[in-house]
């Protein structure tokens, strides 16, 4: 595994994605295709909106295991050292274009958990800063073309 594409998230996130997975790949599956046999025993499937909504719903079931099952193949559940240096797991305080933001830096995955923002290290904002250190004064171009400037004033671990 590579730094990029480690997902960081907590243990509480972490919980939350191994039972929707347990859930999609077991109980969820075996009722689809349950509704999908049944719709199929009422004859022509051409004209059976039934059938068509279960095999759209197992389609997007399926979808989203192939998803939950590559996350939690790369997946760093941890705290990160309180160093002061913006990586995954950071609650970052930042003067961005002057004006304050507080958000974390880490996956979407764990958005339901808190009330923050949530930063993928990935996104403009998040790669101009990550690795950074409090204090740094960087920039990042924005979808625009303008140049934004992000002054790092504090990065502390999330706590949850």
């Amino acid at each position: 595994m590579t730094e990029s594409n480690v997902t960081w998230l907590t243990q509480e996130a972490h919980d939350r994605l191994t039972a929707e997975l347990e859930n999609l790949s077991g109980p969820a599956r075996t009722e689809i295709a349950e509704r999908i046999a049944a719709a199929r025993d009422e004859g022509d499937l051409k004209e059976n909106g039934g059938y068509h909504a279960a095999r759209e719903e197992q389609a997007k079931n399926e979808a989203r295991i192939r998803e939950l099952t590559e996350k939690l193949r790369n997946v760093a559940v941890s705290r990160p050292a309180d160093d002061g240096t913006v990586e995954a797991g950071m609650v970052v305080v930042a003067k961005v274009a002057g004006d304050e933001m507080t958000f974390l830096l880490g996956s979407r995955e764990i958005a339901g958990t808190t009330e923050l923002d949530v930063y993928s290290p990935t996104s403009p904002l998040g790669a101009a800063i990550d690795g950074h250190q409090v204090g740094d004064k960087v920039s990042y171009t924005a979808p625009n073309g303008r140049e934004i400037p992000v002054e790092i004033t504090s990065a502390t671990p999330f706590s949850g």
